[in-house]
Protein backbone atom coordinates (compact mmCIF):
# COMPACT_ATOMS: atom_id res chain seq x y z
CA UNK A 1 0.00 0.00 0.00
CA UNK A 2 0.70 3.90 -0.36
CA UNK A 3 2.80 5.74 2.15
CA UNK A 4 0.02 7.24 4.43
CA UNK A 5 0.91 10.66 4.90
CA UNK A 6 -2.62 12.43 6.03
CA UNK A 7 -1.50 13.38 8.98
CA UNK A 8 1.45 15.45 7.54
CA UNK A 9 -0.45 16.87 4.80
CA UNK A 10 -3.78 17.94 6.66
CA UNK A 11 -2.24 19.11 10.34
CA UNK A 12 -3.77 16.55 11.96
CA UNK A 13 -1.91 17.13 15.10
CA UNK A 14 -3.77 19.83 15.99
CA UNK A 15 -6.83 18.44 16.80
CA UNK A 16 -7.31 18.28 20.52
CA UNK A 17 -10.09 15.52 20.11
CA UNK A 18 -13.12 18.57 20.82
CA UNK A 19 -15.57 16.47 19.18
CA UNK A 20 -16.76 19.54 17.37
CA UNK A 21 -16.80 18.04 14.36
CA UNK A 22 -18.82 14.87 15.00
CA UNK A 23 -21.36 16.62 16.79
CA UNK A 24 -22.07 18.96 13.90
CA UNK A 25 -21.78 16.07 10.92
CA UNK A 26 -24.99 15.76 9.41
CA UNK A 27 -24.43 11.85 8.19
CA UNK A 28 -22.61 10.57 11.34
CA UNK A 29 -25.84 8.05 12.04
CA UNK A 30 -24.36 5.49 9.00
CA UNK A 31 -20.86 6.11 9.53
CA UNK A 32 -18.78 3.31 11.41
CA UNK A 33 -16.08 5.83 13.01
CA UNK A 34 -17.22 9.60 13.29
CA UNK A 35 -15.16 12.11 12.17
CA UNK A 36 -12.88 13.24 14.89
CA UNK A 37 -12.27 8.96 14.87
CA UNK A 38 -10.70 9.44 11.23
CA UNK A 39 -8.35 12.14 12.51
CA UNK A 40 -7.10 10.47 15.63
CA UNK A 41 -6.93 7.21 13.67
CA UNK A 42 -4.88 9.37 11.16
CA UNK A 43 -3.12 10.74 13.98
CA UNK A 44 -2.04 7.15 14.56
CA UNK A 45 -1.35 5.98 11.24
CA UNK A 46 -3.66 3.00 11.48
CA UNK A 47 -4.00 3.49 7.27
CA UNK A 48 -6.19 0.34 6.98
CA UNK A 49 -8.48 0.83 9.20
CA UNK A 50 -9.31 4.43 8.08
CA UNK A 51 -9.37 3.39 4.54
CA UNK A 52 -11.43 0.39 4.64
CA UNK A 53 -14.32 2.42 7.24
CA UNK A 54 -17.63 3.51 5.60
CA UNK A 55 -17.28 6.87 6.96
CA UNK A 56 -14.87 8.12 4.24
CA UNK A 57 -17.67 6.99 1.71
CA UNK A 58 -20.68 8.09 3.52
CA UNK A 59 -18.98 11.81 4.55
CA UNK A 60 -20.79 14.36 1.77
CA UNK A 61 -18.18 16.64 2.17
CA UNK A 62 -20.33 19.73 3.51
CA UNK A 63 -17.50 20.98 5.21
CA UNK A 64 -19.91 21.55 8.39
CA UNK A 65 -16.67 19.98 10.32
CA UNK A 66 -14.30 21.46 8.86
CA UNK A 67 -16.14 24.90 9.78
CA UNK A 68 -16.62 23.92 13.02
CA UNK A 69 -13.22 23.01 13.87
CA UNK A 70 -11.66 25.24 16.59
CA UNK A 71 -7.88 24.54 14.68
CA UNK A 72 -8.74 24.79 11.98
CA UNK A 73 -8.30 20.88 10.28
CA UNK A 74 -9.68 20.73 7.20
CA UNK A 75 -11.47 17.42 7.88
CA UNK A 76 -13.42 17.51 4.90
CA UNK A 77 -10.55 17.74 2.47
CA UNK A 78 -9.19 14.91 4.48
CA UNK A 79 -11.98 12.78 3.86
CA UNK A 80 -12.05 13.96 0.04
CA UNK A 81 -8.02 12.48 0.49
CA UNK A 82 -8.39 9.44 2.06
CA UNK A 83 -10.88 8.67 -0.64
CA UNK A 84 -8.17 9.23 -3.66
CA UNK A 85 -5.49 7.31 -1.23
CA UNK A 86 -8.27 4.07 -0.89
CA UNK A 87 -8.91 3.85 -4.57
CA UNK A 88 -4.99 4.17 -5.42
CA UNK A 89 -4.05 1.95 -2.91
CA UNK A 90 -6.46 -0.92 -3.68
CA UNK A 91 -8.18 -0.80 -0.55
CA UNK A 92 -11.30 -3.22 -0.20
CA UNK A 93 -14.09 -0.19 -0.48
CA UNK A 94 -17.14 -0.45 1.86
CA UNK A 95 -19.41 1.76 -0.66
CA UNK A 96 -18.29 1.24 -4.25
CA UNK A 97 -21.61 2.97 -6.06
CA UNK A 98 -20.15 6.23 -3.64
CA UNK A 99 -16.82 5.59 -4.61
CA UNK A 100 -18.13 5.24 -8.66
CA UNK A 101 -19.61 8.41 -8.21
CA UNK A 102 -16.64 10.27 -7.24
CA UNK A 103 -14.45 8.64 -10.08
CA UNK A 104 -17.30 9.74 -12.78
CA UNK A 105 -17.42 12.83 -11.21
CA UNK A 106 -13.97 13.49 -11.25
CA UNK A 107 -13.94 12.04 -15.14
CA UNK A 108 -16.51 14.20 -15.65
CA UNK A 109 -14.81 17.21 -13.92
CA UNK A 110 -11.89 16.79 -16.10
CA UNK A 111 -13.56 16.58 -19.48
CA UNK A 112 -15.51 19.86 -18.99
CA UNK A 113 -14.18 21.55 -16.19
CA UNK A 114 -17.11 21.54 -14.39
CA UNK A 115 -20.09 18.79 -14.07
CA UNK A 116 -22.24 18.27 -16.32
CA UNK A 117 -25.46 16.60 -14.77
CA UNK A 118 -26.67 15.45 -18.30
CA UNK A 119 -24.02 13.15 -18.62
CA UNK A 120 -22.72 12.66 -15.15
CA UNK A 121 -25.97 10.67 -14.28
CA UNK A 122 -25.56 8.19 -17.07
CA UNK A 123 -21.92 7.99 -17.15
CA UNK A 124 -22.35 6.77 -13.58
CA UNK A 125 -25.47 4.16 -14.54
CA UNK A 126 -23.21 2.62 -17.34
CA UNK A 127 -20.38 2.70 -14.51
CA UNK A 128 -22.03 0.59 -11.87
CA UNK A 129 -25.17 -1.02 -13.44
CA UNK A 130 -24.62 -3.21 -16.79
CA UNK A 131 -27.01 -1.90 -20.38
CA UNK A 132 -29.32 -5.20 -19.81
CA UNK A 133 -29.49 -4.34 -16.06
CA UNK A 134 -31.01 -0.98 -16.94
CA UNK A 135 -33.42 -2.39 -19.50
CA UNK A 136 -34.14 -5.80 -17.98
CA UNK A 137 -35.55 -3.79 -14.63
CA UNK A 138 -36.52 -0.76 -16.11
CA UNK A 139 -35.16 1.83 -14.10
CA UNK A 140 -33.78 3.73 -17.47
CA UNK A 141 -37.41 4.98 -17.18
CA UNK A 142 -37.21 6.05 -13.99
CA UNK A 143 -33.78 8.27 -14.83
CA UNK A 144 -35.85 9.58 -17.38
CA UNK A 145 -38.93 10.56 -15.88
CA UNK A 146 -36.59 12.33 -13.16
CA UNK A 147 -34.53 13.84 -15.85
CA UNK A 148 -37.54 15.61 -17.90
CA UNK A 149 -38.55 16.96 -14.23
CA UNK A 150 -35.32 18.73 -14.01
CA UNK A 151 -35.71 19.45 -17.25
CA UNK A 152 -39.20 21.28 -16.65
CA UNK A 153 -37.83 23.09 -13.99
CA UNK A 154 -35.12 24.36 -15.58
CA UNK A 155 -32.27 22.41 -13.63
CA UNK A 156 -31.21 19.63 -16.05
CA UNK A 157 -29.38 21.77 -19.49
CA UNK A 158 -29.36 20.19 -22.52
CA UNK A 159 -26.14 21.27 -23.29
CA UNK A 160 -22.73 21.76 -21.18
CA UNK A 161 -22.11 25.73 -20.16
CA UNK A 162 -18.71 26.80 -21.42
CA UNK A 163 -16.24 27.82 -18.68
CA UNK A 164 -12.64 29.97 -19.06
CA UNK A 165 -9.82 28.10 -17.53
CA UNK A 166 -10.55 24.06 -18.48
CA UNK A 167 -7.18 23.89 -19.25
CA UNK A 168 -6.00 24.82 -15.64
CA UNK A 169 -8.63 22.65 -14.06
CA UNK A 170 -7.51 19.97 -16.25
CA UNK A 171 -3.56 20.95 -15.60
CA UNK A 172 -4.65 20.31 -12.04
CA UNK A 173 -5.96 17.06 -12.00
CA UNK A 174 -3.09 15.84 -14.11
CA UNK A 175 -0.65 17.37 -11.73
CA UNK A 176 -2.44 15.43 -8.70
CA UNK A 177 -2.49 12.39 -10.85
CA UNK A 178 1.12 12.96 -11.40
CA UNK A 179 1.56 13.67 -7.25
CA UNK A 180 -0.06 10.44 -6.41
CA UNK A 181 1.97 7.85 -9.04
CA UNK A 182 5.00 9.55 -7.38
Amino acid sequence: MEAFDAASSFDTAVCFQCRKCSAGCPATFAMDLLPDQVVRLVQLGQQETVLQSRTIWVCASCETCTTRCPNGVKIAELMDGLKELAIRSGAVIDQPQVAALHQTFLFDVGLRGRVFEGALVPMYRLRTTSIKSIIETGSWKDDLLMGWNMFKKGRLPLVPKGIKGKSEIRTILRTSKTREKS
